[in-house]
């Protein structure tokens, strides 16, 4: 006789023991490298801005950074509330700030993190000569252009390792096109895609009623498979 499929309860338990035995393996690795992640905002919203906050306090924790370092770019420093330029005029001032703290903290592996916007010049920053990242996270990568164009030239031009995650209901990086230009990349890559999640991962709670997952424990299966491959990554360097 065929069992019966295990419940929603014990499915749920099941991935969470199977994601605690992951993240203990990749928390060790990350703990011993000690990373130092330079992390860059959206275009909407500076480094002082809620979701950037907690999304720093958590990329610290989970990759055991000696630092997280934020900043603002100059069109929104200070207060202002410009409409930020073209993503590559960000270019040279994010590279002045990766250059400052990889000389603050040598010997410690480079993480170029981004939300965004962030995400995207990140990843230009690792293309310039004489940045040495060993690996890239971005958070909600923005492949679409606003005349809806697949922006994918920056993430065809990486050698370095890179890490997304996407909400599936992000407008901005359908996942179908993601997949298109992520076999097109010659750089390993990975992909957490976070449930019901738009730009910014927030899931609307019938879908949470769904799965049965917390937004925090949604947002904590993201950060561990961060860790994960970055643990994998960084060990291969």
């Amino acid at each position: 006789m065929a069992s019966s499929p295990p419940s929603k309860r014990r499915r749920k338990d099941q991935s969470k023991d199977d994601a605690n035995d992951v993240s203990a393996t990749s928390s060790s690795t990350l703990e011993k490298l000690s990373p130092v992640v330079v992390f860059a905002h959206g275009a909407g919203a500076p480094s002082s801005s809620d979701w950037m906050i907690r999304w720093k306090d958590m990329l610290g924790k989970a990759l055991h950074a000696v630092e997280v370092v934020t900043f603002d770019y100059p069109y929104i420093s200070g207060g202002k509330r410009r409409a930020p330029p073209k993503a590559e005029k960000l270019v040279d001032f994010h590279a002045d700030v990766v250059e400052k703290t990889v000389a603050k903290y040598p010997g410690h592996p480079l993480i170029l993190a981004g939300k965004s916007m962030g995400s995207r010049v990140s990843c230009m920053v690792a293309c310039k000569e004489g940045i040495c990242a060993s690996a890239i996270v971005c958070l909600g990568y923005p492949l679409k252009g606003i005349n809806g164009a697949v922006r994918d030239e920056t993430l065809l031009q990486l050698s370095v390792p890179i890490m997304l995650v996407q909400g599936s209901k992000d407008a901005l990086c359908p996942l179908e096109k993601l997949e298109v230009t992520r076999k097109k990349m010659r750089c390993p890559s990975g992909l957490h895609v976070i449930d019901g999640g738009d730009h910014s991962f927030k899931i609307g709670k019938k879908h949470l009623q769904t799965t049965g997952l917390t937004q925090d424990e949604a947002e904590d299966l993201a950060l561990q498979a961060i860790a994960s491959f970055l643990s994998g990554s960084l060990g291969e360097r």
